[in-house]
């Protein structure tokens, strides 16, 4: 069983590293779907143990908050907001401020993933009307995205998995979160202002008429304040006893049922593959856990509550991050998570997966998500034109998520 189990995990993550990288045309969900079945097929776990290994609290937080954003998104609500926060701009400076702060504050509440979709072509139509270069915008935007979601528990996927499993609330989570977030995303625009000085020099007035994109006021009448009463209720929850994953598909149901937007249309855009590549790492790594071959890739006594147990987990998020993305590696972890029962840990795995992730173009969904669409309106990002700016921001990055870990063991 040990061999089975060892053989499917490696042929699955190997699937996994390879559909990461751009122009690549293997498909990630189908490599962990592949694996799901392939543990129960060879009798590592049976069906029922496979179905109870898929963490349906994740799953169901990660479906309303999906239904949630795409109402918003058919609304025209995400444009709305990005189009008002640009006629702030008024310079290329200001843009980058702008652009910084609203795709990180943005990221923590609306899932990073969904912000960057719908903000990159904004961003390049201000620039080309502007006749500005956007690759340093774009590569603002992913990067504030990721550091900005490292912020609250509805901020990325691993977050979320974190979220549940580790049963912190979502107020103290964003409390202890917030001063990484922030920090990293002044880091950003000092950054990139350093990479592109004759850029930000430019006195070049911004040109932006908010033409090109469609807004359902009348629906999000409906939606934006059953959007707002979410995120109100995730503060709130503990009082009234609403779990996270409950509150979101209260709001999910809400939003179909007011909303006017066709519910066909929004059940029909959620992502149901990515639903389906959580179930299937679920199954996948439940089945090495349960062969006893977890414990040989990760040395739990490395997971102590101290410096020492926050700069391993800093260390093996910014190596694993760039070879499996931070969902997968997320996932691994948490067998050793619950296991070290710390809220310490729980919330340096948080910082570390997701600030690890701009490192490299293939480190986190996100920055790929900027990168082909960026690509469909003819703007090619290159590895090491992110890198450069990337490796320095994920750097300081984590010294200032270890600094404030640091502080947080000091005041325990």
């Amino acid at each position: 069983m040990q061999t089975s189990a060892l053989i499917i995990f490696v042929i699955t993550y190997i699937g996994i590293i390879f559909t990461r990288l751009p122009k690549v045309n293997i498909d990630r969900p189908s490599a962990a779907f592949f694996g799901a079945v392939a543990m129960v097929l060879f009798g590592v776990l049976s069906f029922d143990q496979a179905i109870a290994a898929i963490d349906f609290d994740t799953i169901a937080l990660l479906l309303g908050m999906m239904i949630i954003i795409v109402t918003l998104q058919l609304d025209g609500f995400f444009s709305l907001i990005a189009s008002k926060t640009i006629a702030f701009a008024k310079n290329p400076w200001r843009l980058l401020i702008v652009i910084t702060l609203f795709s990180g504050v943005a990221s923590a509440f609306l899932v990073n993933d969904a912000v960057v979709l719908l903000f990159t072509p904004v961003i390049i139509m201000i620039c080309r009307a502007s006749g500005l270069n956007p690759l340093p915008f774009l590569i603002a935007e992913i990067l504030a995205a990721n550091a900005g979601s490292v912020m609250a528990i509805t901020g990325n996927p691993q977050n979320m998995l974190i979220g549940v499993n580790s049963g912190i609330g979502y107020a103290e989570f964003l409390w202890r979160m917030a001063p990484i977030a922030i920090l990293s995303l002044l880091l950003i625009v000092w950054v990139l202002r350093w990479f592109y000085p004759s850029m930000f020099r430019n006195k070049t007035p911004i040109v932006y008429n908010g033409n090109g994109f469609e807004y359902n006021r009348a629906s999000m009448r409906f939606s934006v304040p059953v959007f707002l009463l979410v995120i109100l209720l995730f503060f709130a929850g503990h009082y009234l006893h609403l779990s996270i994953p409950m509150t979101a598909l209260i709001g999910g149901s809400l939003i179909l049922l007011l909303g006017k937007i066709r519910p066909s249309r929004v059940i029909e855009k959620v992502d149901w593959v990515l639903l389906l590549f959580f179930a299937s790492l679920f199954i996948v790594v439940e089945g090495l856990e349960q062969s006893g071959l977890l414990t040989r890739f990760i040395d739990a006594n490395l997971l102590s509550e101290d410096l020492g147990g926050v700069g391993a987990i800093h260390a093996l998020s910014l190596v694993m991050t760039q070879i499996v993305s931070n969902v997968p590696f997320t996932i691994v972890m948490l067998p050793f998570m619950k296991a070290a029962d710390s809220e310490l840990l729980w919330l340096s795995l948080a910082s570390a997966s997701t600030l690890a992730g701009n490192a490299t173009i293939i480190g986190a969904i996100a920055n790929l998500i900027v990168i082909e669409s960026a690509d469909r309106f003819g703007v090619k990002i290159g590895f090491f034109e992110f890198f450069k700016p990337g490796i320095i921001v994920t750097l300081l990055s984590f010294v200032i998520s270890f600094a404030v870990f640091y502080v947080y063991l000091i005041l325990a």
